[in-house]
């Protein structure tokens, strides 16, 4: 039960993304800050946790080993992932968007080809689980049933705009943390590989800054004070929650099963932020119908996945 509430309080935090993200398009921020912002207050921050915990030296000495990669994949799964997220913030309602995002949990699933496991000291390719595929129909269904509802009331350009980049961003992010846990292969802890993705993926945010005040100007103070609660709230707050709730049920795959699945929440909170501190109107009655076909879609993937996994392990046992 520690770990199911951890896992909820993580996506409170989390859902802060979107809802923030939203006001500041509101007041007229520029999604160009709101992405650069987040990780330049998010670095500082991480930078003490890992300070703190003694755990630093071996993050630059990573760093150093391999620049090139760190700097690619970290420009994808951090920079190419959340600009894009922000940009799309620009064209949908904050709810819209993280309900759409939750297809990352199929994105992540079809890239499955792209990386290697370790059989019998073999490196193979790794298969698309079509069965765990089953029930992101649902997501899917939701989330289209949703964004043709939005495109009654938007053109079809401004919904395009909102669904396609939601849709890169949740292949780039899984696919560059994937790839810098395959490089890594365990030799950094997850508070250390974010602060070192951070730190690569800096470039990708100093090229984006630039283009910002070619374009826009200056953030405003009020977009900076957001842009730095976002970082605290869900680059701090929310990652160490959901890292505290996994690590307490990793040994039990249904269980870390049943904690994934309440980043569901997220999409809930999202809609509840928006209408509290926002004033946003209560989705329509079919937007609503989607929401809920993601949720359950969402948990029945998570907890079918890891149930799979234990059925897996206890026949190869």
């Amino acid at each position: 039960m520690r770990a199911i509430i951890l896992g909820i309080l993580a996506a409170f935090f989390f859902a802060f993304t979107f809802v923030l993200n939203q006001a500041m398009e509101m007041n007229g921020g520029s999604w160009v800050w709101s992405a650069s912002l987040r990780y330049f207050f998010m670095l500082p921050v991480l930078f003490i946790i890992v300070l703190f915990r003694k755990n630093l030296t071996i993050v630059w000495q990573e760093l150093k080993a391999n620049p090139i990669p760190w700097i690619l994949w970290s420009s994808v799964g951090f920079g190419i992932f959340y600009a894009f997220i922000c940009f799309a913030a620009a064209y949908g309602p904050g709810w819209l968007v993280a309900a759409t995002w939750q297809l990352t949990i199929i994105s992540g699933t079809l890239l499955a080809p792209l990386f290697y496991e370790k059989v019998g000291g073999k490196q193979i390719r790794k298969k698309i689980p079509f069965n765990s595929l089953t029930f992101s129909l649902l997501i899917v269904f939701g989330v289209l049933l949703m964004q043709a509802e939005y495109a009654k009331e938007m053109s079809i350009q401004s919904t395009l705009l909102c669904f396609i980049p939601i849709v890169i961003a949740s292949f780039a992010y899984p696919l560059g943390n994937r790839k810098m846990m395959e490089i890594l292969d365990g030799r950094l802890d997850a508070y250390q590989r974010v602060l070192g993705m951070t730190i690569a993926s800096l470039p990708f945010w100093i090229i984006l800054s630039i283009y910002g005040v070619y374009t826009v100007g200056l953030p405003s103070k009020e977009q900076v004070v957001q842009s730095s609660i976002v970082a605290l709230f869900s680059g701090v707050f929310a990652t160490i929650l959901f890292f505290a709730a996994t690590d307490i049920v990793r040994n039990d795959m249904q269980k870390l099963g049943a904690v994934e699945a309440t980043q569901s929440f997220e999409v809930l909170f999202a809609l509840l932020g928006e209408m509290l501190f926002l004033s946003a109107q209560m989705p329509s009655f079919i937007s609503l119908i989607g929401m809920c076909f993601i949720i359950v879609g969402m948990v029945l993937h998570s907890i079918f996945s890891r149930r799979s996994l234990v059925i897996k392990k206890s026949i190869s046992v």
